[in-house]
C-alpha cells in the first residue's frame, strides 16, 4: 500500500486515512477548510479538480452520499489518491483520473455537476517568480499546468445551472477571483476570510459561487481565527481536525 518515502496520516473528524509524503506533496489546513466550507448535496455529482493526493474529496465523502471524482495531472499524487481511495473503502463512491484539466471535457459531460470544488495553485506564473525546485510542489504552487482562468472556466462548464463552486485562495487574489467568476457566469455567494492570529492580516481566502445565480445575496462570513494567542487551534478549526467532543 505504500511506497518509499510515504506515511499514513488521519483526519480525525471525519475518520479518513490519507496516503502522504513530504517528497511531492501533503495536505495543508487549505484542504480541510476547504472540505468544510461549501454546502455538500446529498446526492448527485462533486468534482475535485486539482485534487493532488485527493484530500479534499476524501474528507467530503463523508457528509454526502453523491459520487466524487478527483481530476490531478501528476501521475505520483493521482497514484497516492487512489490508494487512499482503497484505503478508505470508499472506491463505491470515489474515483480518481489522472488527467490534465484541459482534457475535462473528454470524460465529463457540461452541466452534469452539482458542486466543484479546488485548491489550485496561488501564485501566477510569472518570469520573475521564484519557483520551488521540488517540481511537485512547484506544480502544486504555481500556475504552470492550470491559470485561475483554466480552473474557473472548467468549473463552470461542468455545473449544471444552480451548481455550486467553491475555492480556496489567497487573499491578494480576491478581485481576480471575482471578476473571473462573474466572467464565467458563477455569482459569489459567500466569502470567508481566514487569519493565522487575532490582529494578524487575512492569509486564507475561502469563496463559494452558484451558477447563473442572481447578483445580489452576497454574504461576509464572521471572520476564522486559525491560532489562539498560546499557538493552539481555535475551537473551529480544532472541530474541523478532530471532531466535536
Amino acid at each position: 500500500m505504500l511506497n518509499n518515502g510515504e506515511r499514513i496520516d488521519q483526519l480525525y473528524a471525519e475518520d479518513i486515512q490519507i496516503i502522504q509524503s513530504s517528497e511531492v506533496f501533503s495536505f495543508s489546513l487549505d484542504a480541510v477548510l476547504l472540505a468544510n466550507f461549501p454546502r455538500v448535496p446529498k446526492r448527485g455529482r462533486i468534482v475535485d479538480l486539482c485534487a493532488g493526493n485527493g484530500a479534499v474529496g476524501l474528507f467530503i465523502s463523508k457528509k454526502t452520499q453523491a459520487a466524487i471524482d478527483q481530476i490531478e495531472l501528476q501521475p505520483r499524487l493521482a497514484d497516492m489518491g487512489q490508494r487512499s481511495i482503497q484505503l478508505n473503502h470508499l472506491e463505491q463512491q470515489m474515483t480518481m483520473h489522472t488527467l490534465d484539466l484541459k482534457e475535462t471535457f473528454t470524460k465529463f459531460k457540461p452541466d452534469s455537476v452539482d458542486l466543484v470544488v479546488c485548491n489550485p495553485p496561488y501564485f501566477k506564473e510569472l518570469p520573475t517568480s521564484k519557483k520551488n525546485p521540488n517540481p511537485y510542489l512547484a506544480a502544486a504552487r504555481h500556475e504552470i499546468h492550470a491559470t485561475l482562468e483554466d480552473v474557473i472556466a472548467v468549473s463552470s462548464r461542468l455545473l449544471k445551472m444552480n451548481g455550486h463552486f467553491a475555492l480556496v485562495h489567497r487573499p491578494d487574489r480576491f478581485l481576480d477571483i471575482i471578476d473571473c467568476l462573474r466572467a464565467h457566469k458563477i455569482a459569489p455567494k459567500r466569502i470567508q476570510f481566514v487569519y493565522p492570529k487575532e490582529g494578524k492580516e487575512a492569509n486564507i481566502l475561502l469563496i463559494e459561487g452558484i451558477k447563473y445565480g442572481k447578483n445580489e445575496g452576497l454574504r461576509f462570513l464572521p471572520p476564522l481565527i486559525t491560532y489562539d494567542e498560546q499557538g493552539n487551534y481555535t475551537q473551529p478549526v480544532k472541530e474541523m481536525l478532530y471532531g466535536r467532543g
